[in-house]
């Protein structure tokens, strides 16, 4: 994603609504064709973010649930 790539995927998704919201309407076929290059590109984004996340999610569940020890040690 080159130019005004995402900064999260929050900002990502919101411009995808943006994007499928426009192209409901009368739209250039050269700039609906621009605005599906971008919302694919935001869709890879979105899913390259959610994969991280599920990576991440996989870490933490291979340790395994741990012991809360709310009694200090004194």
């Amino acid at each position: 994603m080159k130019k005004n790539a995402p900064k999260s995927f929050e900002e990502a998704l919101s411009r995808l609504e943006s994007l499928t919201q426009s192209m409901q309407g009368e739209m250039p076929l050269e700039d609906a064709l621009a605005a599906y290059q971008e919302g694919n590109e935001l869709v890879r984004y979105c899913q390259t973010k959610l994969a991280q996340v599920e990576q991440k999610l996989q870490v933490l569940d291979a340790d395994g649930p741990k012991e809360l020890n709310l009694e200090s040690d004194e």
